[in-house]
């Protein structure tokens, strides 16, 4: 089974690599519930030690279904399309998703999506608490003078 690989760490951050798209689909986990090996994923929440997102990379090969559909009790989905094509389904309806495609689904959206393109499949999906955000972008942040390390590297 393939691990994302520790780039770096300290107290305020820890960056990971997961490879290339390509790579997405060598990745693979035992499903909690179901027992059954689900391959062409990886999360990142355990790996990134993050607290208020998970994060995961999917890759679904040509022609395919993801093979269910799901809820969620408490988390809303954001699944961002960065390759192939296909449909995505929520509730009863169903539209064509491709490259740079963002779709929102609410905890209790019926969900499900399926490849329909010669080419792999793959997206981010993004999972959070709904209504968890109280402050986003430059609400929640502020500019900071720091010493550069990066100007060095151009």
């Amino acid at each position: 089974m393939k691990h994302p690989e520790k780039i770096a760490e300290n107290k305020n951050f820890t960056a990971v690599n997961i490879g290339s798209l390509e790579e997405v689909k060598a990745y693979s986990l035992i499903h909690p519930k179901s027992g059954k090996e689900v391959r062409g994923k990886v999360f990142l929440k355990g790996p990134t030690k993050a607290t208020g997102t998970e994060i995961s990379f999917t890759s679904i090969p040509p022609k395919t279904e993801l093979g269910y559909f799901h809820i969620h009790n408490k988390d809303e989905e954001t699944y961002i399309v960065i390759q192939g094509s296909g449909y995505y389904q929520v509730d009863d309806d169903c539209f064509p998703i491709t490259v740079g495609s963002v779709v929102r689904v609410a905890p209790e959206g019926v969900r499900s999506l399926c490849n329909t393109s010669e080419e792999d499949l793959v997206y981010i999906c993004v999972q959070s608490k709904k209504d968890s955000l109280e402050e986003h972008t430059t609400d929640d942040g502020r500019r900071l003078e720091h010493n550069s390390k990066l100007k060095g590297l151009l």
